[in-house]
């Protein structure tokens, strides 16, 4: 699998009430492709951060673990999320948000069979990005995890049809609850999850902490209770969450354009081995501070 992921890369400041605060390299797009690499499927990142002390920070840790670049700083500041974590590991963060898509070209290379994108990249650039996935689909399978930043949100009703935009291109759906929630709240999450199902993706799973995750495919659904850990905190756990489920995906021989039928076909039995795949995966993380997803050797 060469996977390419779209979208953000920053610096988290993560602060609690008994310790100073740190930094971390993270942005959910960079954690996942992060996490790809260190699952043995290394990639290019298309993004930007800033010609500064921080977006250097970003460039060593893309080097250091593996992982290509395209665009990288420009003029504008990196971006730094600040995130407060409560007693249970949560974080609520607050951003000096700003994205620009990278110049890249009107279309993906041939080889690339995943694309992965999400968060902030999807909400700031959604008419440079959706024709970009679709001329992809040709050859690629298309993940997409909506991560939304309420604060960041000026229009609700817009936010939520442009996020079933991006669902319909996609193939591979993987958001949290409360996101779902934040979008509809007068519907469950597995009736929003069985709703995105029908716009098109071939699987669609809604994660929820340490309630575990749920999924939903054409045969049915699945659920898996996450295992229990003591945890540091939640950065980075939902695209560990991600990126190991993709992973599963590619060692079962359904990414890429040529296996879209055969993903799309994906059993109930399939569908369990993978969440549970993806949640062992996310329960290291947890337990680390800051977003740092774990390597092969470590499942």
């Amino acid at each position: 699998m060469n996977p390419t992921v779209i979208g953000e890369a920053l610096v988290d400041v993560l602060a609690s009430g008994i310790t100073p605060a740190q930094e971390f390299v993270g942005g959910s797009p960079l954690n996942v492709a992060v996490s790809l690499a260190r699952l043995g499927y290394p990639g290019t990142l298309i993004s930007r951060w800033g010609a500064d002390d921080k977006g250097a920070k970003i460039e060593d840790y893309l080097k250091d673990n593996n992982v290509k670049y395209l665009g990288g700083a420009d003029d504008e500041a990196t971006v730094i999320a600040h995130g407060i974590l409560d007693p249970a590991g949560g974080a609520a963060f607050a951003f000096n948000a700003f994205w620009q898509m990278p110049t890249i070209g009107p279309e993906l290379p041939q080889d690339v069979e995943l694309v992965h994108t999400g968060s902030i990249a999807t909400l700031f650039s959604p008419e440079e990005l959706l024709p970009l996935l679709s001329a992809a689909r040709t050859h690629a399978t298309i993940s997409y995890d909506p991560n939304l930043r309420p604060s960041l949100v000026t229009n609700h009703a817009q936010t939520v049809a442009e996020v079933e935009r991006f669902v319909g291109q996609a193939d591979v759906v993987r958001v949290s609850g409360i996101d779902l929630k934040w979008m509809y709240p007068m519907r469950s999450v597995h009736e929003s999850a069985r709703a995105w199902l029908d716009m098109g993706p071939a699987i669609v799973v809604s994660t929820a902490g340490s309630r575990g995750s749920w999924g939903v495919v054409r045969a049915g659904d699945a659920e898996f209770i996450a295992p229990s850990v003591e945890v540091t905190d939640t950065v980075g756990a939902g695209d560990t969450f991600t990126a190991a489920l993709l992973c599963w995906l590619a060692e079962h021989d359904m990414i890429g354009a040529a296996n879209r039928e055969k993903l799309g076909q994906l059993q109930i039995s399939e569908l369990s081995l993978a969440l549970e795949f993806a949640a062992k995966a996310a329960a290291v993380t947890v337990q680390r501070a800051g977003a740092n997803p774990p390597r092969r050797e470590e499942l």
